[in-house]
């Protein structure tokens, strides 16, 4: 999630990412902390700095800096909930969250060029979700949906300062990106049914006794428009939620996708922009992208070569665009596991590149520095 050390399993995976990925029938998944894969190579740097942090977070003008703030913000009522495929019953936050914000009709952003060129204005899409497995893991970032009054339990955390605290709902069997064994990022998100609340952990463990161990973690409300605490880190490098941004096959099966996808960029600056909470980078460099930043798929961008799945992820981002979360490789989009995926069709996002995408100015949009809520 945006870390910045490069550590024993990192390592491993970086190497394994080199040697196999050539080996793959339906392109390379060596990403950042999706897609099962190995998500070591972004965090190739030579900072010290804790995981998902920054030496330096710099809030950008439109968040609000505090270090003193309370342990959680889940104090907003419930909202109307999202049109769309939600979460067992639970909405994916209220419509006027962010996330389901359209931007095809907002400027474009003064530094967009930059942003692109930084990013990549070569590389192509990726989709870094899919069917099957790679490495012995699923292809993306799963989901595990629990009934209400599952049982909670302990949840310790290395970096606990940003974390809420447990107890978590978690099963000892929940699903972890990349599988039981993987070296990546081991995220673990998992929806409470009735309660709608959302529990999502980075670097997450099973003990024995049926407790957990993570990096970090963050509960969220999913009724709710709710942010965290400016500069608290999540399960994710921006401080965002990572299940609302990714692509579902059911939202695909559905015929559209109405919220922006979660993305992944080489490097980011060392300032977030509202939605997001927390940088992940010690870079002054003003040509990177800012982690929260909103780019979205042009609206003459050729459409022409893309599978019936991936089409539906093209429009997505045409309307609702990407938000950059986290550091990775170019391009990347996140999404669930599903054996439903055609790994053909969504490699065919590749037609895409970074010159058919443009940054967009999106304050706009903001009604409170402190509320995911956007204006209209």
């Amino acid at each position: 999630m945006g870390k910045l050390e490069l550590g024993r399993r990192e390592l491993i995976a970086f190497v394994a990412a080199v040697v196999l990925l050539p080996a793959l029938a339906w392109g390379c998944v060596a990403d950042d902390g999706g897609g099962g894969s190995a998500a070591a190579v972004h965090r190739a740097t030579t900072e010290t700095t804790a995981p998902g942090r920054s030496s330096t977070t710099t809030a950008a003008p439109t968040t609000t800096a505090s270090t003193t703030v309370p342990p959680t913000t889940t104090t907003a009522a419930p909202r109307a909930a999202a049109a769309g495929v939600g979460f067992g019953g639970c909405p994916a936050f209220p419509a006027d969250n962010h996330w389901h914000a359209r931007v095809d009709g907002l400027p474009a952003h003064p530094q967009s060029s930059a942003y692109v060129a930084s990013i990549g204005a070569g590389d192509g899409v990726k989709a870094d979700f899919g069917s099957g497995t790679w490495d012995g893991g699923p292809i993306g970032i799963p989901v595990t949906s629990v009934a209400a009054g599952q049982a909670k339990v302990p949840v310790a955390f290395d970096y606990g300062d940003e974390s809420d605290p447990g107890p978590y709902p978690i099963p000892s069997d929940a699903l972890v990106e990349g599988g039981p064994a993987a070296d990546g990022d081991r995220h673990v998100l998992v929806v409470e049914a009735g309660a709608c609340r959302l529990y999502e952990l980075f670097d997450a463990h099973p003990n024995g006794d049926g407790s957990w161990q993570a990096g970090s973690g963050a509960v969220y409300d999913l009724r709710a428009n709710d942010l965290r605490p400016a500069g608290w880190t999540s399960a994710d490098a921006a401080g965002l939620p990572i299940a609302a941004g990714l692509v579902r096959y059911d939202e695909v099966a559905a015929g559209g996708i109405d919220h922006a996808i979660r993305v992944t960029v080489p490097d980011s600056q060392s300032s977030y922009v509202w939605p997001a909470r927390h940088a992940a980078s010690d870079s002054g460099d003003a040509a990177l992208p800012p982690m929260g930043l909103r780019l979205r798929l042009r609206g003459d961008a050729d459409l022409s070569g893309l599978g019936p799945q991936a089409r539906v992820v093209a429009e997505a981002m045409q309307t609702y665009g990407v938000i950059v979360a986290d550091n990775g490789s170019p391009w990347y989009l996140s999404g669930a596991p599903d054996e439903r995926w055609d790994n053909d069709d969504l490699q065919t996002l590749g037609t895409l590149t970074g010159a058919d995408f443009e940054a967009v100015e999106s304050s706009s949009l903001m009604v409170s520095p402190d509320s995911a809520r956007t204006a209209g």
